[in-house]
């Protein structure tokens, strides 16, 4: 993501980087730490597998908090259930939509760190979201994809807790 792209999230999606970070420096980091230093009493480090293991989940582990510290510090969580009444298009809007194919698609336009697409949760920046930003309920939109240029028309706006 660009530096001066803002870090969009919803409640529930900086509720659970809040709560990874947490498990992570309070637990797993513990844990393993211990091993560690179990494994490094145990005499030649460079052939003992629970110390190398352990060193390189180590590593893994602090690179995730910082990357996630990092996240955290410069996200701007936006409700999308405190957002007034609207048939448009915008962050954290569920948006019922009518494809070319004529298959019915929901989702849910979260921030970058929160896609799920097994859950129907699309990042902000993605082109599909781009596509669908500031349009209105009845809008016809075209979406230029991989396959081509698809029409779809939206069906639905609303603006509801994303899980």
């Amino acid at each position: 993501m660009p530096r001066s792209t803002k870090n969009y999230l919803t409640p529930a999606g900086w509720q659970r980087m809040k709560d990874e970070l947490y498990r992570l420096v309070n637990h797993e980091r513990p844990e393993v730490t211990q091993v560690v230093n179990w494994a490094a009493g145990n005499g030649d480090r460079s052939e003992n597998g629970d110390y190398i293991y352990g060193k390189r989940r180590l590593r893994e582990i602090d690179r995730r908090i910082r990357f996630l510290t990092k996240r955290l510090e410069i996200a701007e969580v936006v409700d999308p259930e405190r957002r007034e009444a609207t048939d448009q298009v915008f962050f954290g809007a569920t948006v019922v939509m009518l494809r070319g194919d004529g298959s019915e698609q929901t989702v849910s336009i979260v921030g970058v760190d929160e896609l799920d697409l097994s859950r129907g949760h699309i990042s902000w920046i993605s082109p599909i979201a781009r596509t669908l930003l500031k349009a209105r309920e009845g809008d016809v939109v075209w979406f230029r994809g991989p396959d081509g240029e698809e029409e779809i028309e939206i069906l639905e706006v609303r603006y509801e807790r994303i899980g």
